[in-house]
């Protein structure tokens, strides 16, 4: 199968990794399809495509409405599925309602594994296919404030880990993707996220952690690395299972098991205000 007869799907296509993806997939020569929630942002799609020399395809899909992924996935019936879709979510796990806690684990937990279930028969019939889930370092670590996004990332890489082990006698292939700090519209939804938290007992700690991220800002990485490795994982013969992707994912991830927790929390709370 050339790659032009491959189809992946990138959920969450309308701007950082995701829009990065689906341009950087359709370079390689993939048929390039995003989803996105509105026609405006299909139109911002297409033209991030042009203005490439590529052409990306999108569909309208909200990735928690399990009607509208089964019917995305019955007329695509991709080789491969990008699950990228989410949402900061910034809160101490005391403001943070059942609702919107629901709503977190709805659209980065349910919502990549029901699209991976539903695409599974097709990738089986063809005996091939891959699933890349866009975690994050946060699926290996946690920190204050962020607690249900850091939750759903490790629920994620649990899942992920699971379905690996079930489908590769299928031929297909399932990698997490684990990147660290990169310029995307998540860091930008902090400030909306922390309005929705007045008065709470956490405020000098939120904006602190604001203050912070701007500080770090000019360190992250353009979210085209983070296209380019997973444009990896879906044409080297054997992908990884993860794929950490930043110079502070990999540190953060190679110095955690060798600091005390106790050392860890200490840290932590100075950094934070805790």
């Amino acid at each position: 199968m050339d790659r032009h007869e491959r189809t992946v799907l990138t959920t969450g296509a309308n701007s950082g990794i995701g829009l990065a993806t689906v341009v950087h997939l359709a370079a390689l020569g993939f048929h390039s399809v995003g989803s996105v929630r509105s026609e405006a942002k299909a139109v911002e799609v297409a033209q991030a495509g042009a203005n490439a020399g590529v052409k990306v395809n999108t569909v309208l899909l909200d990735v928690t409405d399990a009607v509208g992924c089964a019917a995305v996935i019955s007329e695509l019936r991709p080789w491969a599925v990008v699950n990228n879709a989410g949402f900061s979510g910034v809160g101490a796990i005391e403001d943070v309602t059942d609702e919107e806690a629901r709503h977190q684990l709805e659209t980065m937990v349910i919502a990549p594994m029901r699209l991976s279930r539903l695409a599974l028969p097709h990738m089986r019939a063809a005996g091939q296919g891959r699933i890349v889930n866009v975690s994050s370092i946060y699926g290996l670590t946690t920190t204050p404030f962020s607690g249900w996004y850091q939750a759903c990332k490790h629920a994620l890489e649990a899942a992920s880990d699971a379905l690996r082990l079930e489908v590769a006698r299928d031929g297909i292939r399932v990698v997490l993707v684990e990147p660290g700090g990169f310029k995307t519209g998540i860091w930008e939804q902090v400030g909306e996220d922390v309005s929705h938290h007045p008065g709470s007992n956490y405020e000098a700690g939120y904006h602190r952690i604001q203050s912070l991220l701007k500080s770090f800002s000019g360190f992250m990485g353009e979210p085209q690395g983070v296209a380019k490795v997973i444009g990896k994982a879906l044409t080297v013969g054997s992908p990884r299972a993860r794929y950490l992707v930043g110079r502070d994912a990999r540190a953060i991830a190679a110095t955690q098991p060798l600091i005390l927790t106790e050392l860890r929390d200490r840290i932590t709370r100075l950094v934070t205000g805790l």
